[in-house]
């Protein structure tokens, strides 16, 4: 750790990406990059004057070191950069903030009950003296799983810091303040359950959703694709839950959500681009949860459906359409990638969909992230990262249809989210790759 890095996460100045460029140099320099900033960042930003919302410097971060499979090295590094950079230009709090809070016992008893009590400042000290490891986050997580409060970030966030506490590989003190700022999180108000107690009232008997993959017949999951968008609330519960009850597999639901889920990114205006690819990120953690605890309990499956619901559905008719280049491409991949960086959102569809006939779906999500890599994630609060790596786990338990439809929705939000570049740029220059990668002088 550098004296000049440790100052330019506490102030960053223009010289901060030649300071990350000298920290991650070496083969564990980027992991040590990042926990530097966890551990010094982590207590000081200022979370309460954000509620009910979250700056996303720390989910970002989680959705980059969740990419890196699907990114080289290069742009790996220059995105974890500017991701970095967006985690320590998020405000500071007044005084010392959570940085004051000293840690407490380190009783779950005493956990949970400032959990129930919406005592913040005792979660984060009681979890602060926790031993960290993947159950206590996950712990955190199933009990916030009901909690829709800012549109559900409290379980996401639980079960992304446990992800990055691994990917960092198991920092003691960092991991300690990430699961701190898990349950100081899944403590704080608002509390949302409207969503989950009206789906209860309608799944009486029902314990959980089967983990079954996909199986519905077209016409089953167009009505519940319509359904999930142009009902309104009480009807959409109601259809939505009877569903379950008939004994629908949690592979059909996905499916229905998924589509329904793209078909509103589709009609999203520009300033709700990101906003709206939330959903994809709140369906990839419940597909997360059942690939590592099994079945869930049918109403997180209906908190889902109404929050997808939430969005605004356009005619068809008004809704952007793919549209092919003026200039035909030689390579889909490179034209898909040049469309979405030239922020040409029907023609990135048209490619998008051409290699997802093609049965494309791993090169394509890496062109994706890619895409999401080359914009600064402060310009869009690293949204487009999440949706790009919510799509990663969303993938593989989708038939092709629903895939294409993701990709198509991903490729026109990607390429309507087009904004400022020059921090990338910046980073690119302070790592030797300038130009490497398609980005554009």
């Amino acid at each position: 750790m550098t004296a000049d890095w440790l100052e330019e996460l506490e102030r960053p100045t223009g010289d901060f990406f030649a300071a990350f460029a000298v920290r991650a140099a070496g083969p564990e320099g980027a992991r040590n990059a990042a926990r530097d900033a966890v551990q010094n960042l982590t207590p000081r930003v200022d979370w309460a004057g954000a509620l009910p919302h979250i700056p996303h410097g720390l989910l970002g971060l989680a959705a980059v070191f969740r990419l890196r499979p699907r990114l080289s090295g290069r742009s790996f590094l220059r995105v974890l950069a500017t991701q970095l950079h967006a985690f320590a230009c998020e405000p500071r709090s007044p005084g010392e903030g959570l940085a004051a809070v000293g840690p407490g016992s380190g009783s779950w008893a005493n956990l949970e009950m400032a959990l129930a009590g919406h005592h913040g400042a005792i979660a984060w000290g009681e979890a602060l003296a926790l031993e960290p490891g993947p159950e206590p986050f996950l712990r955190l997580e199933r009990h916030a799983a009901a909690d829709m409060a800012n549109m559900g970030h409290k379980p996401v966030l639980a079960r992304d810091l446990a992800g990055l506490y691994e990917d960092l590989g198991h920092p003691k003190a960092g991991g300690r303040l990430l699961l701190a700022l898990a349950a100081w999180l899944c403590a704080s108000e608002p509390r949302d359950l409207f969503w989950n107690q009206r789906a209860l009232r309608r799944l009486e008997g029902v314990a959980a959703v089967p983990a079954l993959p996909f199986a519905a017949e077209p016409a089953v999951t167009i009505k519940g694709v319509r359904e999930i968008c142009d009902s309104g609330l009480v009807d959409l519960l109601d259809a939505f839950c009877a569903r379950m009850r008939a004994g629908a597999g949690s592979g059909d639901l996905l499916t229905q959500l998924v589509h329904a889920a793209s078909e509103k990114q589709l009609d999203a205006r520009r300033d709700l681009e990101a906003r709206t690819s939330w959903n994809f990120v709140y369906l990839a953690n419940l597909v997360r949860r059942e690939v590592a605890a099994g079945p869930l309990e049918p109403a997180h499956w209906a908190q889902a459906a109404a929050l997808v619901n939430l969005f605004p559905t356009d005619e068809p008719e008004d809704r952007v359409r793919p549209q092919p280049p003026r200039t035909p491409a030689a390579d889909p991949a490179e034209g898909l990638l040049n469309a979405i960086l030239d922020a040409e959102p029907p023609q990135a569809m048209f490619f998008a969909r051409q290699l997802a006939m093609q049965g494309g779906s791993r090169p394509l999500l890496g062109i994706l992230a890619e895409a999401a890599a080359s914009n600064d994630p402060v310009f869009n609060q690293s949204h487009q990262l999440l949706a790009v790596a919510a799509a990663a786990d969303l993938l593989p338990r989708l038939p092709e249809p629903a895939q294409a439809a993701l990709f198509m929705a991903l490729a026109k939000s990607l390429a309507n989210g087009q904004g400022s570049a020059d921090l990338t740029r910046k980073a690119e220059r302070a790592l030797g790759t300038n130009g490497a990668l398609g980005i554009r002088p």
